[in-house]
C-alpha cells in the first residue's frame, strides 16, 4: 500500500460496530461519521471495522463510511475481508478436531437448534423460524441439513448453539468437559444462544494481522469496543479504548475511557489520537 505523508498515516483504529460506532439504535452518531473522515483523508489514518457480524451485514457500514482501505475483520476475528477487491484476505476456520466435538455434542443435544455460519452461507440444521431469522439478519445464503454430519467440513468459522437457557448451560459444560476445562473458543450471546468458535479466533489476533497487512507497527495501533468479545482486541493493541458503558472487565484494560456510544465514543478515541499524536 502507498505511503502518505499525513500526520496519523502510521496509524489503525480498529472500532466495533453495535453498541460502539452505532448508537443503541444501531444507528450512527453524527459525530462518529465526521471524525471517521477527518482521521482517514485529512490526518491518513487507517480505519478498519471489527465486528461479530457477517461479511455481507457490515457491507453496509463500508459503503457508508467509504473506507479507503476497504478492510474489516469479521465474525469476531474468523476473518479479514476486503471490500475493495471483494476477496478474504485472511481466514481462521476451526480445525477437523473442533468440528468433531462439535458434530457430537450437537448430535448429543438433538432438540438444540444448530447454525454453522461460513464467509458466506449459513448452514442449518433442522431450523425452525426463530433459527431462519437469525440466519437472515446475517444475509448470508441459507442452506438447510436435516443433520449437522451432512454439512460439508470446511470453512466453519462460527457455530450457534440456540434454545431453552438450561440447555445452552448443558452444552457449555460439555464443551467445556471436551476442550479439557478450555473456555476462550466459547461464548453465550444471549441466555438462549450459546457459540463456538476455533481456538484462534478472536478480534485481537485478527486486527494485529490486519495492521500487519497495512504495514502498520503493533506500536501504532488503537481499538475501541464495548463488550466481552472486545476484550482480547483490547488487550492486543497499543492504545485500547471502550464506551463509557462498557462492563468494568473492559474499563480496566482501557487507557482511554470514552463517553457512551450513544454520544460519540468513536469521535472520542479520534479526538484523543489527534490531540496526542506526538506523545503516543
Amino acid at each position: 500500500m502507498e505511503k502518505s505523508n499525513k500526520p496519523l498515516s502510521d496509524w489503525l483504529i480498529a472500532s466495533d460496530i453495535d453498541g460502539t460506532l452505532n448508537n443503541k439504535l444501531r444507528l450512527m452518531p453524527k459525530r462518529n461519521y465526521k471524525a471517521i473522515q477527518k482521521f482517514v483523508y485529512d490526518f491518513g489514518g487507517n480505519f478498519v471495522l471489527a465486528s461479530g457480524r457477517s461479511i455481507e451485514s457490515m457491507r453496509y457500514h463500508y459503503k457508508k463510511l467509504n473506507l479507503k482501505s476497504g478492510y474489516a475483520v469479521f465474525t469476531n476475528g474468523a476473518g479479514i475481508y476486503d471490500y475493495a477487491n471483494e476477496k478474504i484476505l485472511w481466514l481462521c476456520p476451526m480445525k477437523e478436531n473442533l468440528v468433531d466435538v462439535v458434530k457430537a455434542i450437537a448430535e448429543k443435544h438433538k432438540f438444540a437448534k444448530v447454525q454453522i455460519v461460513k464467509p458466506t452461507e449459513v448452514c442449518l440444521v433442522k431450523p425452525d423460524i426463530a433459527a431462519y431469522f437469525l440466519a437472515w439478519s446475517s444475509k448470508l445464503k441459507i442452506k438447510k441439513f436435516k443433520s449437522i454430519s451432512d454439512v460439508p467440513p470446511d470453512n466453519w468459522c462460527k457455530v450457534i448453539f440456540t434454545g431453552t437457557p438450561a440447555m445452552m448451560k448443558t452444552i457449555y459444560n460439555d464443551f467445556i468437559s471436551a476442550n479439557n476445562g478450555e473456555s476462550r473458543n466459547l461464548m453465550f450471546s444471549s441466555i438462549f444462544s450459546f457459540e463456538v468458535v476455533s481456538f484462534d479466533t478472536n478480534k485481537g489476533i485478527a486486527v494485529l494481522k490486519t495492521a500487519e497487512i497495512l504495514g502498520v507497527d503493533k506500536n501504532k495501533t488503537s481499538a475501541i469496543g464495548d463488550y466481552f468479545n472486545d476484550y482480547q482486541m483490547l488487550k492486543n493493541v497499543a492504545v485500547p479504548a471502550c464506551c463509557g458503558q462498557a462492563p468494568y472487565k473492559l474499563k480496566e484494560i482501557a487507557k482511554l475511557v470514552t463517553c457512551h456510544c450513544n454520544k460519540g465514543a468513536v469521535a472520542e478515541l479520534i479526538e484523543y489520537l489527534i490531540s496526542n499524536r506526538d506523545n503516543l
